[in-house]
């Protein structure tokens, strides 16, 4: 018998990414135009320990992935679909390692060192370079903007599934059941 729907632990660790992933973008826009304060130190170590507790979950969501296989794909979907959901399932966890790495590199050529919760210094990944950080800052900027298109897309198709293909691709992850 084929699994319809995705793992308990897999249902709780998409949705906490997801909240989380929209809350580190809404409080990277916003903190990257404050003027320096005590205020921005804040809210960028926040920033900071959010983005290494997603790199921390991503991990674990690959380890759980690699264990407990996903339902399979609707039998009606073409193999271009099929590709495409693919892609867009690797480009999420290629951006949600690749993201945060990118923040952590970027206080390291800056100087700054990141320390986990106030508590645990995380080692630095690259020694001090001003230029190199400025051009990681550019680089963790676009990457960000990438995963929100990635991720629109994945909504997008979640919403075609349940909307217009009437399958059950959406609701076999969400954490309550509804009729497709």
């Amino acid at each position: 018998m084929s699994q319809t729907r995705y793992t308990s632990t897999a249902i709780l660790l998409h949705w906490l990414m997801a909240v989380m992933l929209v809350c580190l973008f809404g409080v990277g826009f916003y903190m990257h135009g404050l003027p320096f304060s005590p205020l921005k130190l804040k809210i960028y170590s926040w920033h900071k320990w959010a983005g290494v507790t997603v790199f921390l979950l991503v991990w674990l969501r690959l380890v759980w992935r690699f264990g407990h296989r996903p339902p399979a794909l609707p039998s009606g979907m073409g193999k271009p679909m099929r590709a495409m959901a693919h892609a867009g399932h690797l480009m999420l966890y290629l951006l949600m390692v690749a993201i945060p790495l990118s923040g952590w590199l970027m206080s390291s050529a800056k100087g700054v060192q990141t320390v986990y919760f106030g508590m645990l210094p995380l080692p630095d990944l690259i020694a001090p370079d001003q230029a190199l950080g400025e051009s990681l800052q550019r680089l963790h900027g676009l990457l960000n903007y990438l995963l929100a298109a990635v991720v629109a897309g994945h909504v997008a198709a979640a919403l075609k599934h349940h909307l217009i293909d009437r399958d059950d691709v959406l609701t076999r992850m969400l954490p309550w059941r509804i009729k497709s």
